[in-house]
């Protein structure tokens, strides 16, 4: 990063008169100000307890003299008086903890020092309530009465209480219920669940009941121990989004333990290398999807306890799958029975996790917003992403709601056009941008490997570039847009009427500086209301027309055709990764309905019908899962994701064909619903020899078989070398192919020098180059996904498995 060297100052703190206003927040107006002087003052937010006790703070004066992220992206210097701010703001806030906390790391810990913990023979809680006059330590251990554990609070808000053991054990048992008492400014005492607990229960006997802290501390001999190692970071992430609880077929809430034994051999079978799991974090709503957070370090109990979540992650581990968790730090529950909303009792935002008023309330989410300026705020939320990652052993995460975080407005009622205007202004809230940036800076250090998603609509650049270039830090952010353009095609136009120039644009509009995970569903189509892509296409001929044993009429043959064209062009053409969520492999049908009081609280759409993809002869499992195998499977040999190799050739709207270049494969796809083209020109940048490596219409896949898998394709030159105007299609080599109405084919170029040595290893081996073996017939060892195993292995079990070996690998 390209600044001068940073001076930590100390200097007294402003008196109670310059702060009469009551409000240490800066104005916008202020705040504009105040980054146009590049002067910053600290505290623009409250200062740390340890600040405070010092009567110290740190300032930075130096101007920020040139940050990487303009070399990217020459337009961005026109907002260098907003960067500034926001990287002074940050170096600050850093430099700050540093200083009182001894580093980020240490500051991070605060799970082991807040909540309920063991330290020499002793139980000591601590919790953050500066609003609270009394407090008490209540639970199962002292029935309920805390006449007996009154706790202290300092001077900074934090109460405390230390309870020695007894004949040597803990005086709270784990697994007993506690809460934390306390009387408020107007003079009511309120229970209130500890803001760090780690397990909460609620009596599924009762309806409504609320939920109990828990106490987690099993002996020596309970814990889970992990016994795999993290999987190596692939180059490019090729992730399944799940669902614990409703991962189960029978109408209940599936288990930690029975997604580990049941679900992970299936994502690895469909040569996934990540798993992305939703609703982890304890949510008294099951309905809100996990996204309605009430308890912030608590693992979920529908599904199990803690050390079941273990056996989860390390159960993928085993499977060289990658684990990332879904993160929702921005809002809370406004639950204030069970959740951190509870601890807000009226004080002023200082002394609060929130915002007041209505900044503090997000109206379309009906949830709290957090204060991330807050000290004890920013040691919460840091310390809870280390929790997860250090405890549970998670390789990184999805960021929910990042849009919502980055500015102001939180995107209500926003269209972002791309003007850059509408990202950098007084609407950004830099006080959430320097917690990511903190987060992110804080994940890398501690996970140099970690995979960090953001999950943001409005494209604000540099928001997956690292911290120390200026941006926000993200690895990835997702492509959001992609699905929306599906749906709509889907929903509002004829095939004949798709435009191939919007599916593209759609597609390759990202900053190819910053990564993107593409996706065409999530689990954001598949809720009540909407409808996955199989069932918009299928609809309710997915009841009765999915058997293989009778023909397949004209709207499921196109559904399948449509269900692979679109999830391969949006893996192949929309981004550095690529999302799946549960199910929509195989095309599931119908849609997610959580238990509610509108459909008389049934599980019967809140499950995952595994038999359908079971059954041999449905064609959820013969063609459309084995189609995403396969395409999987290709990008793990081929790895054309993680290729800065991009090349759109051909968008041709009469033929509605597009033909492109991602790494050394070659693409074709002809959206037309009738039109067969015998000998149609494919542009390719080097001349040789091509051959299929992946086609949707073998008919392995549900296709009909028209494309030869063993015919060569030899291709021609085209114009002058080095003139791309004179090439065809701006390529200087071309091919003819055979391209069949919705369709697609991915091309290899076949190495001549090592043809007849691969052909002879080939057959020697037993495996066929671009050819599709079933583990099953192999009888032994097989390679599927770059995973090694047997069909004795249970991720051996669940259907096909493809091997795709291109001829540089045969050589050797």
């Amino acid at each position: 990063m390209c600044y001068r060297p940073l001076s930590c100052l100390s200097l007294p703190l402003p008196t109670a008169a310059a702060s009469a206003s009551g409000d240490p927040y800066p104005s916008r107006e202020a705040r504009a100000s105040r980054a146009s002087s590049f002067v910053l003052l600290l505290p623009p937010h409250p200062v740390p307890a340890t600040a405070r006790k010092n009567k110290t703070m740190v300032t930075v004066v130096e101007e920020v003299d040139h940050l990487p992220i303009y070399d990217l992206d020459p337009k961005l210097e026109e907002f260098k008086d907003h960067f500034n701010y926001r990287i002074k703001r940050y170096l600050e806030q850093k430099c700050l903890i540093e200083k009182h906390e001894g580093g980020l790391e240490e500051f991070s810990k605060g799970y082991l020092k807040f909540g309920i913990n063991t330290v020499d023979g002793a139980t000591i809680y601590r919790e953050w309530a500066p609003a609270a006059q009394e407090a008490q330590l209540i639970g199962e251990f002292n029935n309920w009465n805390g006449a007996k554990h009154k706790m202290e609070k300092d001077k900074f808000g934090i109460w405390s209480i230390k309870i020695s053991h007894v004949n040597g054990k803990p005086a709270i048992p784990h697994n007993s219920k506690v809460k934390f008492r306390f009387r408020h400014g107007g003079g009511a005492w309120v229970d209130r669940i500890p803001a760090w607990i780690r397990y909460a229960t609620f009596d599924a006997s009762k309806f409504g009941a609320p939920y109990d802290g828990v106490h987690w501390d099993p002996p020596a001999c309970e814990r889970y121990v992990f016994k795999h190692p993290r999987p190596p970071k692939p180059d490019a992430p090729r992730i399944y989004e799940a669902h614990v609880g409703m991962s189960g077929e029978e109408p209940e809430v599936s288990t930690y333990r029975e997604f580990a034994d049941n679900v992970l051999p299936r994502i690895r079978a469909n040569n996934y290398n990540t798993v992305q799991l939703m609703a982890i974090m304890e949510h008294s709503y099951y309905a809100s999807f996990g996204y309605h957070v009430t308890n912030f370090f608590a693992v979920s109990s529908r599904s199990g306890t803690p050390e079941d979540l273990k056996y989860l992650v390390d159960k993928a581990h085993s499977l060289g799958l990658r684990v990332l968790m879904d993160v929702v730090h921005s809002h809370a529950s406004n639950n204030v029975t069970d959740g951190l909303n509870g601890y807000d009792v009226g004080q002023n935002t200082h002394e609060s996790y929130f915002h007041t008023g209505d900044r503090g309330y997000h109206k379309l989410w009906d949830s709290r917003l957090f204060n991330y300026a807050n000290w004890e705020v920013l040691r919460f939320l840091l310390s809870n992403l280390r929790y997860w990652m250090d405890e549970f052993m998670f390789d990184g995460f999805r960021f929910d709601g990042v849009t919502s975080m980055l500015y102001h407005h939180h995107g209500i009622n926003k269209g972002f056009t791309g003007n850059y205007k509408e990202y950098f202004s007084l609407d950004t809230d830099v006080d959430a941008i320097v917690y990511m940036m903190l987060a992110n800076h804080l994940m890398h250090k501690l996970l140099p490997e970690a995979t960090i998603v953001a999950e943001d609509v409005s494209g604000m650049p540099v928001l997956c570039r690292p911290v120390d270039e200026g941006g926000v830090g993200f690895d990835f952010r997702l492509a959001m847009a992609i699905p929306d353009r599906w749906i709509d095609y889907l929903k509002n136009k004829e095939d004949r009427k798709w435009s191939m120039g919007e599916i593209v644009q759609t597609l390759t509009n990202r900053r190819y500086t910053e990564k993107c995970i593409a996706y065409a569903e999530s689990h954001d189509q598949s809720i009540v209301g909407d409808k996955t892509i199989a069932f918009l296409l299928m609809d309710k001929e997915m009841y009765t027309g999915m058997s293989d044993l009778q023909p397949a009429s004209p709207t499921i043959n196109r559904g399948i055709a449509l269900q692979k064209m679109i999830h391969f062009i949006t893996m192949a053409l929309g981004g550095d990764g690529y999302l799946n969520f549960m199910g929509n492999e195989f095309g599931h049908p119908e849609w997610i309905d959580f238990p509610r009081e509108g459909n008389n609280w049934s599980y019967d759409k809140c499950r995952r019908q595994w038999s359908l993809v079971d059954t041999d002869h449905l064609r959820y499992k013969v063609y459309m899962n084995a189609f995403d195998q396969a395409m999987n499977a290709l990008e793990e040999e081929f790895s054309f994701l993680s290729s800065s190799k991009q090349i759109v050739s051909d968008m041709n709207e009469k033929d509605k064909v597009i033909v492109f270049e991602r790494g050394d494969l070659v693409f074709v796809f002809n959206f037309h619903p009738n039109k067969t083209y015998k000998s149609y020109k494919v542009g390719c940048d080097l001349p040789g020899k091509y051959r299929v490596a992946l086609d949707s219409d073998a008919l392995v896949f549900g296709g009909h078989g028209r494309v030869g898998h063993d015919v060569d394709h030899f291709t021609s030159p085209e114009g002058m070398p080095g003139v791309p105007e004179t090439n065809f299609n701006n390529r200087p080599n071309s091919f003819k192919v055979l391209s069949p109405p919705r369709t697609c084919v991915a091309y290899y170029r076949v190495d001549e020098d090592c043809e007849e040595l691969r052909r002879e290893g080939a057959v020697a081996s037993g495996k066929i180059v671009t050819e599709y073996i079933d583990v099953e017939a192999t009888g032994g060892e097989t390679i599927y996904g770059g995973w090694k195993g047997s069909e004795k292995e249970d991720c051996g079990k669940k259907g096909m498995k493809f091997v795709f070996r291109s001829s540089d690998e045969d050589c050797k």
